[in-house]
């Protein structure tokens, strides 16, 4: 058994990374604010510690409640992960998506001192508007909203933190993520959620722009996947180091044939209120899984029909 610490661990992804933890046996312990994350929502088998990772003292205790001289790795998913939220309050986004992330860093990786790897979530806003190719990781990277450079941020520190304090460090840049567990009332959910409630509810669907954007939809058990894979190869690795991977499925699907797909799934006839686009909405994004199949050993296998089965079951859908 191994214990780890998960940032943003009452959160969508955060959850679910956690059950699988504790499922296979390992001792955990949570960092979050419960800004956005539920309390309610993590297995009380996992230790939680209401903090925030923009306070230093506050990873501190966080380590301390794993225990530092038992911590395996540290899981790092606490972020804003909002667009128009990091528009509306970039000082306090990047104290959490950059700053954050640095902080986590300095925790784990101390220069002459034990050192524990750490998973990040990226993201593939990094990329900004990625034309009609999928983008690798080789590809410039040219955000175009806060939240993007914030989050290429968190991969600078990412890199200087392993070279310094001679840990290891991964980034995952995740795509378009969804399942079970998503809030659609949060403005923090992701599309597919927002879509499939306001379906249920007869209620008309938000389609900002012409609903022609091209998304990477990505099940969150693959997520969970990519994180657990990149721990194992990072504590396996014992040279210092960084590394980044996309996490995707390589498959483009238009935001109006989501709503098509879940319409046919619901057995509803959707109505759309046309909005204009949002600022910083990015026109493609779509993903190389390449690079993460060669190194991790395994691919987003999840089709969308099954996630999408998997999302609307009965109960799937939470709501505060």
């Amino acid at each position: 058994m191994q214990t780890f610490l998960v940032t943003g661990g009452c959160g969508f992804i955060g959850t679910h990374l956690v059950a699988s933890l504790l499922a296979d046996g390992h001792g955990v312990a949570v960092l979050d604010d419960l800004s956005t994350g539920r309390r309610e929502a993590l297995d009380p088998r996992a230790a939680l510690v209401a903090g925030d990772v923009a306070s230093p003292p506050d990873i501190a205790a966080a380590i301390a409640a794993a225990g530092a001289d038992r911590l395996a790795g540290i899981f790092h998913l606490a972020a804003i992960a909002s667009v128009p939220r990091c528009l509306a309050d970039p000082a306090r986004s990047r104290a959490v998506n950059a700053d954050g992330t640095r902080n986590v860093l300095a925790a784990a990786c101390r220069p002459g001192e034990r050192s524990v790897p750490v998973v990040f979530a990226s993201s593939a806003a990094v990329y900004g508007d990625a034309g009609t190719a999928p983008a690798r990781e080789s590809r410039p990277p040219a955000p175009i909203s806060p939240y993007g450079a914030d989050k290429l941020s968190g991969e600078h520190h990412a890199a200087s933190a392993a070279r310094r304090g001679g840990g290891r460090a991964t980034a995952l840049r995740f795509f378009n993520v969804y399942g079970p567990g998503q809030d659609p009332s949060s403005p923090y959910s992701g599309v597919i959620s927002i879509f499939a409630d306001r379906l249920r509810a007869g209620r008309a669907v938000p389609l900002h722009g012409d609903g022609g954007q091209q998304r990477d939809f990505v099940y969150v058990a693959d997520v969970v996947a990519h994180l657990r894979a990149a721990m194992a190869r990072a504590a396996a690795t014992p040279r210092a180091g960084f590394d980044v991977f996309n996490v995707c499925t390589g498959r483009a699907v238009t935001l109006a044939g989501l709503l098509a797909a879940l319409a046919r799934v619901l057995g509803r006839s959707p109505s759309v209120e046309p909005l204009p686009p949002r600022p910083g909405d990015i026109r493609v994004s779509i993903g190389d899984p390449a690079a993460a199949a060669e190194a991790l050993g395994l691919r987003a296998a999840t089709q969308l029909t099954d996630g999408l089965a998997r999302l609307l079951a009965p109960g799937a859908l939470s709501a505060k």
